[in-house]
């Protein structure tokens, strides 16, 4: 049986000389061949810059939902943004196409970073067999998502700020008024210095460690409980397919209210002691978020963050299971 994120089917045994065994033993078991681990890092964060191309008009909309009427009350706020369709267009019409695709050279270097360190620390914790423990798969999904979210928190920062740009007529929550991403970065620590580029980190680690649990532990699981209800052939992408449909569900649900703290954190303005002046972490940022919108206003965007997260999944994790297959089966032959 194959575990983890391989579809591949490998020899579990292979046969050993008379001379060199008893004859009681004649097999040994041979680990599956893996790959090599640079190699899977870059595999991992191929796949999921591809899908971020295709995803990232969903993100600009969930920004924009996330931060409108940024604590406020519902009813004593304009409402530029009602609905993904809506705020789609509403975007198309005011920043133009490219408008859509806001904050994308840096949503792309996160998406390189973070998810290379992720689905490769994940690829490595299923070589060692950490995953076969209770539980196995969902710590080493956390610590992996933490690992990516700390590395690439300076892209984020910088994709937050840069998808909440617009014009006035449609503008929420704080404008930085950036020029783009390498401005972005050099405002940003001649302004606040090192420590600044990673300013909402707090916010990002348990958002990603969430989503990561979520999504890697129920893509392995739900893969292997597809492959062996053999609905599908043993190598077909359907299985893939499928159980990142299912990750993706389990996904918006769990992290939704993360995602919202974490675009709060990182688009708040700072003062001149370089902090935050809205919220001083995450469970302040969740008070107050929950006193002044409600208990629904840590849901907000949750449709687009559905919409973003069940294409991005299946995408990124079809795309890196994929390319894993093929550059394994090229290792094989070899």
């Amino acid at each position: 049986m194959t575990t983890g994120t391989q579809l591949l089917s490998y020899p579990t045994t292979v046969e050993s000389p008379p001379a060199l065994m008893p004859a009681l033993s004649r097999t040994s078991v041979q680990r599956p061949p893996h790959l090599w681990p640079p190699l899977d890092f870059a595999l991992g964060a191929m796949a999921c810059c591809g899908a971020c191309v295709f995803t990232n008009p969903l993100e600009v909309v969930k920004t924009r939902l996330q931060l409108q009427g940024e604590l406020r009350s519902r009813g004593t706020y304009q409402r530029h943004y009602r609905g993904v369709l809506q705020a789609l267009w509403v975007v198309g019409r005011n920043d133009g196409l490219r408008g859509l695709q806001k904050g994308l050279c840096a949503g792309l270097l996160y998406q390189g970073f973070m998810n290379g360190v992720r689905l490769g620390f994940y690829s490595y914790a299923e070589e060692a067999e950490v995953t076969q423990a209770p539980g196995g798969n969902i710590l080493a999904g956390a610590i992996a998502g933490a690992l990516g979210a700390f590395v690439a928190s300076p892209a984020y920062l910088i994709k937050t700020h840069l998808q909440a740009q617009t014009v006035e007529a449609i503008a929420v929550g704080h404008q930085h008024n950036h020029q783009g991403v390498s401005s972005a970065f050099a405002t940003i620590y001649r302004r606040e210095g090192l420590q600044g580029l990673w300013r909402g980190v707090n916010g990002a680690v348990p958002r990603v460690m969430v989503g990561s649990a979520a999504q890697l532990a129920t893509f392995s699981s739900a893969k292997e409980w597809v492959s062996d209800t053999e609905w599908f052939c043993p190598n077909s992408w359907l299985i893939a397919l499928t159980a990142a449909m299912l990750s993706g569900l389990a996904v918006t649900i769990t992290m939704t209210p993360f995602d919202v703290i974490s675009t709060r954190l990182y688009n708040q303005p700072v003062d001149e002691f370089r902090k935050g002046q809205l919220y001083t972490g995450v469970v302040d940022c969740m008070l107050k978020v929950s006193q002044s919108e409600g208990l629904l206003g840590l849901y907000k965007g949750i449709g687009p963050v559905f919409l973003r997260l069940a294409p991005h999944t299946v995408l990124s994790m079809l795309l890196w299971d994929l390319m894993r297959q093929r550059a394994l089966r090229y290792q094989l032959e070899s």
